[in-house]
């Protein structure tokens, strides 16, 4: 069900040991890394070398560079709240094989460990967590007159888009996965459309993404069926860009990351055409991504986004055919009124309203979202739900 594929799968990182980046790396990770292939996708990885990788993908020579994005002048405190006691909490980091995890509770810190030899001053990447950034960018760029509509038609903001399947779509269609386009999001299949959009030679003049995304076909009309589809979230990155005139990364700079107080620097990979990878790849401290979290509980007067627009982004808008859960505007839904961001490989982002709870984590499980850590992590909100609720 989470097909949560990163963009970045058919970008082909070049891996080549040297620079003062390679150097600060301790001698394993050197090791590792000095190993991969040359042209190897995250998915080809073995865990050794994702373990080295991830908290290391925007120090590494790739095919594509990455844009900064400034830390706040006033970070948010996260001040020290009641140790949270979270009865087997080692055999499940283990078992998730977290690299980092930050618990907050009505703003305070409540749980915080790393593993794999990351810390707090790292930054791990964050795959599809992005897509929940880049759907509230697109509720900035509503609040700032950027944006006139969600039922505004994809094409009138990205014009190389008329003329095909996506000119009778909606941003509101683009942000609840329902285009109605033809898509194969399977990662273990190279031939399949989330392995092939980064690696077509993009038209003369056009973006890569929507290079690509302009030849696809229609499978059904428009809004009737959710399909997860990685490359319109890129679409919609595209989209932001376009009707603010600004890179996503410096927009994100003004509208998220120094608004909610982020503590580090952090860096958004781009594709090959020079547009950050909207549906991926943000790298960012673990606590950052709590922090992401307590904006999205905190912002509900509007002060980046449309006062309405978290009580639309994070509620079901789509059935996803999973009880209990659903689809929002780039986001995963519960029924009990929950919500989170999710990548691959275990990262992810838990927001849950009612206990004014946010869980942020990142991972390298051993595969990308299959296996038991998927289930465990679920099960692991639920737990500490359960304490919250009994007064722990």
């Amino acid at each position: 069900m989470r097909k949560t594929t990163i963009a970045l799968t058919a970008l082909g990182v070049v891996l080549l040991a040297g620079g003062a980046w390679y150097a600060s790396l301790d001698r394993e990770a050197r090791d590792v890394i000095a190993s991969m292939p040359t042209t190897a996708d995250v998915l080809s990885w073995s865990i050794p070398q994702r373990d080295a990788a991830f908290r290391a993908m925007d120090r590494l020579p790739m095919l594509a560079a990455f844009n900064e994005i400034a830390p706040s002048a006033t970070p948010l405190p996260l001040p020290a709240g009641k140790p949270l006691d979270i009865p087997g909490v080692d055999k499940f980091l283990a078992d998730q094989r977290s690299a980092g995890i930050v618990i907050l509770q009505d703003g305070k810190l409540r749980f915080e460990r790393y593993g794999l030899g990351f810390d707090a001053k790292g930054r791990w990447t964050s795959f599809s967590v992005a897509k929940s950034f880049t759907s509230t960018l697109v509720g900035a760029a509503i609040r700032d007159g950027y944006i006139k509509s969600l039922d505004d038609k994809v094409s009138q903001y990205i014009p190389d888009l008329r003329g095909s399947a996506y000119d009778d779509v909606s941003i509101r269609q683009l942000l609840t996965m329902s285009s109605g386009v033809r898509w194969n999001e399977d990662y273990e299949d190279p031939k399949a459309d989330v392995a092939q959009f980064n690696v077509v030679k993009p038209d003369p003049g056009v973006d890569a993404t929507v290079s690509y995304m302009r030849k696809l076909p229609r499978a059904h009309p428009p809004g009737e069926v959710w399909h997860y589809n990685t490359g319109e979230t890129n679409l919609i990155g595209v989209l932001v860009s376009s009707a603010t005139g600004k890179p996503l990364a410096q927009y994100m700079q003004e509208k998220i990351w120094q608004p909610a107080g982020m503590e580090a620097k952090a860096t958004w990979l781009k594709g090959s055409t020079g547009h950050e990878i909207a549906g991926c790849c943000i790298q960012a401290a673990t606590r950052d991504f709590a922090r992401f979290g307590q904006f999205v509980l905190t912002d509900a007067g509007g002060k980046t986004v449309p006062a309405d627009w978290f009580a639309q982004a994070t509620h079901k808008q789509k059935d996803i055919g999973t009880p209990g859960m659903g689809y929002g505007f780039q986001w995963w839904t519960y029924d009990d009124g929950s919500v989170a961001a999710m990548g691959i490989f275990g990262q992810g982002i838990f927001i849950d309203p009612k206990r004014h709870l946010v869980i942020a984590s990142n991972s390298n499980w051993p595969r990308a979202d299959a296996g038991p850590q998927p289930e465990a992590r679920e099960k692991f909100y639920k737990q500490v739900q359960a304490l919250i609720d009994a007064g722990g």
